[in-house]
């Protein structure tokens, strides 16, 4: 494996490990505001972060026919993607988002071979259902004892986010090639700000932040830095150097940080299905990375 493909392995890993606590940081963050607000925070946030950063970057033009582009991209990758997942999780239970999550590989998969024409090839078949095999042994087994608190809204809409983000990993991975993940997430996250602000600028002006505990704007600071700011700086390196479906596996690596936080914390313990659920996760992930792309395969399915 080159230096360029581990470096997109450790991007992938490294943003969905930080998305993997999104879920138990944000539902306990939305107790103290509402979705609007708190995916108000993310874009604004996010975006000053990467316009501060980019004083440090050597400057890069955009080109005016990708300035549409990215302005669409930024509806799948964060304005579709991001808020409705934060709505979605307002309604539902993280178990139930994170059983849901798990339809983004196979989503992914599906989007790239209409789009980019890359073949449905058997290990990817394999790979992605073993992958999500030790995904929902996890999750479901996280469950037991647990009233759920589900929401057939709530799970739409956590639905919606992930054929969203399958859409921006396919069909916007060309702009990766051209921009950097500064550039384009610099003009992403204002172009997200100017659609949510005029929604949330009244709830958020009203809001008394004298009685919001230090610990729910700790978590808004986690959902800012690290959900968006750094985790999209490493997803779109990923998606520079690897194939969709292959950095759409990694979504698999969220519900384990989940599990594993939950031992940290006391309140879950470390059994034998969340290390077969481990192993399963990352062995899907491997026979993926095996499968062939359309231009290895001369456009045949391997």
């Amino acid at each position: 494996m080159g230096d360029k493909n581990i470096r997109g392995h450790l991007c992938a890993l490294s943003a969905n490990m930080m998305w993997g606590l999104m879920s138990p940081i944000g539902k306990s963050a939305l107790v103290f505001f509402t979705p609007i607000m708190l995916t108000s925070f993310r874009m604004v946030g996010a975006c000053i972060a990467f316009w501060l950063l980019s004083i440090f970057t050597k400057h890069e033009q955009i080109e005016r026919k990708d300035r549409i582009r990215i302005f669409i991209a930024s509806f799948f990758a964060l304005i579709f993607n991001q808020g409705t997942f934060i709505f979605g999780l307002s309604l539902t239970s993280p178990i139930n988002a994170s059983i849901i999550t798990t339809t983004l590989p196979i989503i992914t998969m599906i989007v790239a071979a209409f789009y980019l024409k890359e073949p449905i090839s058997s290990k990817k078949i394999i790979g992605i259902m073993v992958g999500a095999s030790g995904a929902l042994i996890l999750i479901l087994s996280s469950t037991a004892g647990s009233s759920g608190g589900g929401n057939i809204l709530g799970d739409l809409l956590v639905l919606i986010a992930q054929f969203s983000f399958s859409v921006y990993l396919t069909v916007f991975k060309s702009l990766t090639q051209r921009y950097s993940p500064v550039a384009l997430n610099k003009w992403m996250f204002f172009y997200a700000s100017l659609v949510y602000l005029p929604f949330s600028m009244g709830d958020i002006l009203n809001l008394q932040w004298s009685t919001i505990p230090f610990i729910a704007i700790a978590e808004v600071l986690y959902v800012v830095l690290c959900g968006s700011f750094l985790a999209y700086i490493c997803i779109m390196t990923a998606q520079r150097l690897m194939r969709p479906t292959v950095v759409s596996m990694y979504n698999y690596v969220q519900p384990i940080v989940a599990s594993i936080a939950a031992v940290v914390m006391g309140v879950g313990v470390f059994g034998w299905q969340k290390g077969v659920a481990i192993a399963l996760v990352f062995i899907g992930v491997y026979i993926v990375t095996q499968s062939k792309a359309r231009v290895e395969v001369g456009g045949k399915t391997q």
